[in-house]
Formats: structure tokens, C-alpha cells, sequence
């Protein structure tokens, strides 16, 4: 396993990093047990969730996830060896059951919201604690234009942070970071932190993936000059990368078949680029997958790249993609595809 410095902390993660959110819903709790033995025998040793998991997201798996993931710890008593990052569920006219739609990032919802998950977490602290998307209208899961609303109602990003830095001082969190955050946003918490003497955002989950490489348009220089390193979710952009999903399939158990919200990953190209990349991944005696997943191991701005897996199987292919290098030929055939079909599935 490979490892990187998590923003400027003194945390190192590996790269990759367990996701949870199919456990409460794809996956039993044996199994999720089952998937985080075998990650950190693999030596990965940061594991990310979030308190509206599992998905699709219902008031009857809310919580779900972290809870498997306390049952776990309490079980394995290992709680020292895992880099613990888990996630406040945003402003949303769908998430009334959270809290009574307390979602905002406030002194009151976060404090309710932390400890809430420590309790189905079954531990004192939590490593990295994000905010799952922002508090305010932003160009987020696919959307592509934005829309300015002047009555819009924003928690300003230094009550935000000075309401994380109590409960840092509290001990329930040690860091913090954002999630599906834009460039603005990024630098307006950079900016506050840096002016106020508040926490800094030490990394920022968004998707990456060979259909969807938008982060490299502005926020992957952040990444980088400012130490806030991408948590890449959706490597394999939901599962399209694998093939699954091509001329409309839709597999019994898979998460489309489960999960009635559109997809951004249902585009008009989306197909065509998959299908190319499956192609280059063929042409060179590489699984689909694995050649994915290793594109999104190498970017200099990357800290970790969150993997999913229903099956140990799954588990076993994408872990192993960290001892996959991409030969200069492979990186020219995805450039050349980039370049035909540049963010399909933005």
C-alpha cells in the first residue's frame, strides 16, 4: 500500500480509502465486517462514510452504515488503526427525517450531527469530519449551469469553522474537510480560516473519474498549492467504467436497479467514452477497472481514491490497483479519448 500526508496534518492515509455506503443496503453487516478485515490486512487504513448512509438514502437506512462500522470496532477493538472520516448531510428538502431538517452547518446542527455519529460510530473522536455539500446553491452533482437566487440563506464559512474548531477543542473531531465543494467555495473557507485563525480544510471529496475529470479545471490547482488534497469518489463513475451498465443494462442488485434518482452518469456520450475506455483497457491486457482506478491513483493532486465494493471480489480487483502503473501508450490512448469525449458525465 501507498500512503499520503492528509492536507498539512501529520496524518498519513493510504491511498486507498475504504468506502461504506452500500453496508445497510447492498451489503449485509457480516459483510461489511467482512470488507474492512480484509482492507486493513491489505493495509489501508482510512475508511470514509457519512451519517445519511446507506445508499440510495431513506430514513430507514439512515445511520446505518456508521452503526455497522461501530458494531466493528467495538468488536475488533482496533479503533486506533483506522484514519475515521464520516460526513454532516447538507441543506436538502430531502433529508426532513435528519433531524427534523436541521441540516445546516450551524453550532446547533453540527454539534447534534457529531454526536449523533459518534454514538453509532461507537468511538470519542472522528479523524476527518466533511461537510457533505455546501450550504448554499452551487454547481453540484452535475449541474452545469448556475443559478444565483438572491433570497438564498448561507451560513457564513467562518461561523461554520468556528463552530468545528469547538468541537476540535471539544475532542469529538481532529480535522475537517469539504465535499462536492466548488473552487469558490474552497478558497472562501481557505480564506476565512487563514483570516480568523480558525481550522483549515485539509482535503475535498469530489467525483473523479475517467468520464468526469472537472476537477482538474480549477480545483486540482487548489489541491495542490493550498495542501488540500482530492478524496476522489466515484472512481469508477458508479460502476459505468466497468462495463455493466452499457446499451442500457441494468443488472438485478445493482445500484442503478435500486436507486430510482437519475444518474449523471446516464448521459447522451456516456456509453460511447465507456466503451473506449473498456476498449484501451482490453487492447493492452488490463481489467476495465483496475486501469480506472490506477489513472486516479497517479494524479499528483489526489490523497486517496474512495474504492467501492458489493463483493470481496469487487474488493480484491479494485485494492489491488495499487500496484498497477499505466504504461506511457495507455496514457496516450486515454488522453486521446479524453480529448473526443471530454466530461461526459460531469
Amino acid at each position: 500500500m501507498q500512503y499520503r500526508r492528509l492536507g498539512r496534518t501529520d496524518l498519513q492515509v493510504s491511498v486507498i480509502c475504504l468506502g461504506t455506503m452500500t453496508w445497510g443496503r447492498q451489503n449485509t453487516e457480516a459483510e461489511a465486517h467482512e470488507q474492512m478485515d480484509y482492507a486493513l490486512e491489505q493495509g489501508i487504513n482510512f475508511f470514509d462514510t457519512a451519517e445519511m448512509y446507506a445508499v440510495p438514502p431513506t430514513a430507514e437506512t439512515y445511520g446505518k452504515t456508521e452503526t455497522y462500522i461501530g458494531t466493528w470496532f467495538k468488536a475488533r477493538g482496533n479503533r486506533e488503526k483506522v484514519i475515521l472520516a464520516t460526513k454532516i448531510v447538507g441543506p436538502s428538502a430531502n433529508f426532513g427525517y435528519v433531524r427534523g431538517g436541521k441540516t445546516r452547518f450551524t453550532a446547533e446542527h453540527l454539534n447534534a450531527a457529531v454526536d449523533a455519529s459518534l454514538r453509532r460510530l461507537q468511538t470519542d473522536y472522528i479523524d476527518l469530519y466533511q461537510l457533505h455539500w455546501p450550504d448554499r446553491n452551487a454547481n453540484i452533482f452535475g449541474q452545469r449551469g448556475f443559478v444565483h437566487r438572491e433570497d438564498e440563506r448561507i451560513t457564513p464559512p467562518v461561523e461554520t469553522l468556528a463552530a468545528l474548531q469547538d468541537l476540535i477543542k471539544a475532542g469529538k473531531i481532529r480535522h475537517v474537510g469539504l465535499s462536492n465543494e466548488t473552487a469558490w467555495g474552497a478558497m472562501t473557507f481557505v480564506q476565512a480560516a487563514e483570516t480568523a485563525g480558525l481550522p483549515r480544510m485539509v482535503s475535498v471529496q469530489n467525483p473523479y473519474n475517467l468520464l468526469n475529470r472537472s476537477y482538474e479545471s480549477g480545483l486540482a490547482e487548489i489541491s495542490i498549492r493550498e495542501d488540500i488534497g482530492l478524496l476522489a469518489y466515484s472512481p469508477l463513475g458508479g460502476g459505468t467504467l466497468t462495463g455493466k451498465y452499457l446499451n442500457g443494462q441494468i443488472p438485478p442488485g445493482s445500484r442503478r436497479s435500486l436507486d430510482g434518482r437519475p444518474s449523471r452518469y446516464t448521459t447522451p456520450n456516456a456509453d460511447a467514452a465507456t466503451q473506449a475506455y473498456i476498449t484501451i483497457a482490453r487492447n493492452q491486457g488490463l481489467d476495465p477497472s483496475q486501469m480506472a482506478l490506477a489513472f486516479v491513483n497517479r494524479q499528483p493532486f489526489v490523497t486517496a481514491n474512495i474504492i467501492g465494493a458489493t463483493s470481496m471480489e469487487q474488493l480484491r480487483t479494485d485494492i489491488a490497483s495499487i500496484d498497477l502503473n499505466l504504461s506511457d501508450d495507455v496514457l496516450a490512448d486515454i488522453e486521446a479519448t479524453h480529448r473526443t469525449h471530454p466530461d461526459p458525465c460531469p
